[in-house]
């Protein structure tokens, strides 16, 4: 999906690029749980509810900004099986649906504490998480070990074309690394 579809506001978002691999990375399956942490304008969300209808998720964010940002993004796209939850990770958490798959867009500096609890609520849970900096994917490669998971880790790098006069240069966006771990395995 287009970036501008979105209704952003100031609230950060990941880019179209970024989402189509991480929301592929998920593995999503057609009565996937999906909890979306720190769901900002909640484009993983809705383009996660899109591909699978029957399925649920649960939008996770505490800024009030980004809360508004994807109950508009959520009618704008018609995306009825998100729920969107006002709070902090993993105390919101509770009472919910058991996740089968999870995306952590932000864990405000607790990867370690909210994918055990990840863990205690399914040991085979599928998650997957983006990071921007190198401190952050130290924090995340050091709970995986901690928590005995196998991460995959890529580096993703997009260029978008810009007009400069006549031409078209290519600008480089912050490189963002995905993590995968756990799940089902082999499905096929």
């Amino acid at each position: 999906m287009r970036d501008e579809w979105f209704i952003r506001g100031k609230v950060p978002m990941t880019k179209s690029e970024v989402r189509a691999v991480s929301v592929s990375k998920l593995e999503l399956t057609q009565d996937s749980v999906l909890y979306d942490i720190g769901a900002g304008t909640g484009s993983v969300s809705i383009e996660a509810a899109l591909q699978i209808p029957r399925g649920q998720i649960f939008a996770v964010e505490q800024n009030r900004e980004a809360v508004d940002l994807i109950r508009q993004n959520k009618e704008k796209f018609h995306a009825d099986n998100v729920r969107i939850l006002w709070g902090k990770a993993p105390e919101i958490l509770e009472g919910l649906p058991v996740p089968s798959h999870v995306f952590l867009g932000g864990t405000g500096g607790k990867p370690e504490e909210i994918i055990a609890e990840l863990l205690r609520r399914n040991p085979g849970v599928r998650l997957v998480a983006n990071v921007i900096a190198l401190e952050s994917l130290a924090r995340f490669l050091e709970a995986a070990k901690n928590l005995g998971l196998e991460p995959e880790v890529v580096s993703v790098q997009v260029a978008r074309a810009e007009q400069a006069g006549e031409y078209h240069l290519m600008k480089g966006q912050n490189p963002v690394y995905i993590i995968s771990m756990g799940g089902a395995g082999d499905r096929i």
